[in-house]
């Protein structure tokens, strides 16, 4: 499973844009040569991105001088999961792919540990899509995955003895 440049870009110039606002008080356009600045990633790149998201719905453009873009709905409401969606990223953990006669060996077996690998993936998502540009600039991700492990029944069954 990889994440890559193109989900992890956009989400850091989505929750740049998201914070610029909330410090400023406004969710006013925000020039994309100041997100591609403050976040060390290249203009060229962030232009192609934003296109696919501008596409997606997520952000709109605003052209002159006090120009650039803005989120179409409030930090509250863009999931980071939609941002990753809307650049055309996939994060797959497993070899094969959902639905396919060829499992994760090359043949029709999937291999022994392709639940584990399947069930982490759709982890993954929930998780993102519990996660919005307001809880990462608020600071509240952190902590946010803790799960408590299932309770199997007598896990305990003689250690009282």
């Amino acid at each position: 499973m990889k994440l890559t440049t193109k989900g992890r870009y956009a989400v850091s110039a989505l929750a740049d844009i998201a914070a610029t606002g909330a410090a400023t008080g406004s969710q006013g356009p925000v020039a994309l040569s100041d997100v591609a600045l403050r976040q060390g990633i290249s203009l060229s790149y962030l232009e192609q991105l934003f296109a696919k998201l501008r596409r997606a719905g997520l952000v709109e453009s605003v052209r002159g001088v006090a120009g650039g873009y803005a989120l179409t709905a409030p930090a509250c409401e863009t999931r980071v999961a939609d941002i990753i969606a809307a650049v055309d990223e996939e994060i797959r953990t497993t070899a094969c792919a959902t639905g396919s006669a060829i499992g994760c060996q090359g043949t029709s077996a999937r291999c022994l540990t392709h639940d584990l690998w399947d069930e982490l993936g759709r982890q993954i998502e929930v998780f993102l899509n519990a996660v919005t540009l307001e809880d990462i600039i608020e600071r509240r991700v952190a902590g946010m995955a803790a799960v408590n492990a299932p309770i199997r029944e007598n896990s305990f069954a003689g250690a009282a003895e």
